[in-house]
């Protein structure tokens, strides 16, 4: 039994998509003395993702403009945009990456390298199953450092659980609530695809990313996939 589960409302909507997750547990997230290492990954991952701006207009990169088509398939907020585009962003204004805690500093490294949304929940945080589905609108969400409900739109693909919602947009904005802190122990990694590039990037970028947290963190995570069809 996966800690997702994939609504029939989103394969209506993707039935193409191909979700990944990994499970962790027992994991140490306390951040170390000694930042260098994870320092030094991030510098090179924003290296590696300079090679996916070729394009003179930041919204013509291919990645940008695939993810920003996937969003205009549901209900949104104005200006909600995939999470690996607010990184290249920040890679194209040429602005740096500082570690914020292990688990986040690695997916974080796995999502620039590869160009993938790439996030996290802490699965001590989620209240029944997490689901993958669409919103009624009325689920309670609070953005990390924001102290007001903002819920989803009527139609957004969301992740959610019974205390509302989890993740909005798909990808573009996570919730306080579940948030990975150092105090983590148990945690479940996301990585998406909707169309074809994008399932190719993301098949790859899960296998660095199970084998990321194996080398830095000692824990060995499962990879589990999500098909409409499986």
């Amino acid at each position: 039994m996966t800690a997702l589960i994939v609504d029939n409302d989103f394969w209506d909507l993707f039935p193409d998509a191909q979700i990944y997750t990994i499970e962790l547990s027992g994991l140490n997230n306390q951040i170390p003395t000694d930042q260098s290492d994870y320092q030094t990954m991030l510098n090179n991952a924003e290296e590696e993702a300079k090679s996916f701006l070729s394009a003179a207009d930041f919204k013509d990169n291919e990645i940008i403009a695939d993810w920003r088509m996937v969003l205009t398939k549901f209900k949104k907020k104005k200006g909600a945009r995939a999470s690996i585009e607010a990184l290249l962003k920040r890679v194209s204004q040429g602005r740096t990456f500082s570690p914020i805690n292990p688990l986040v500093d690695i997916y974080n490294s796995i999502s620039l390298e590869y160009g993938v949304p790439c996030g996290g929940e802490d699965l001590d945080k989620i209240v029944g199953p997490m689901h993958l589905g669409i919103a009624k609108g009325d689920e309670e969400f609070f953005p990390i450092g924001e102290t007001k409900n903002d819920p989803p739109r009527d139609g957004e693909v969301i992740y959610y659980d019974e205390a509302g919602a989890i993740c909005r947009s798909l990808n573009w904005r996570d919730g306080e609530r579940t948030m990975l802190t150092e105090e983590t122990t148990n945690a479940i990694l996301i990585i998406e695809g909707i169309t074809p590039a994008q399932k190719k990037r993301a098949e790859a970028a899960v296998t660095e990313l199970r084998d990321k947290v194996r080398d830095y963190l000692r824990i060995e995570g499962k990879i589990n996939s999500f098909t409409k069809n499986q």
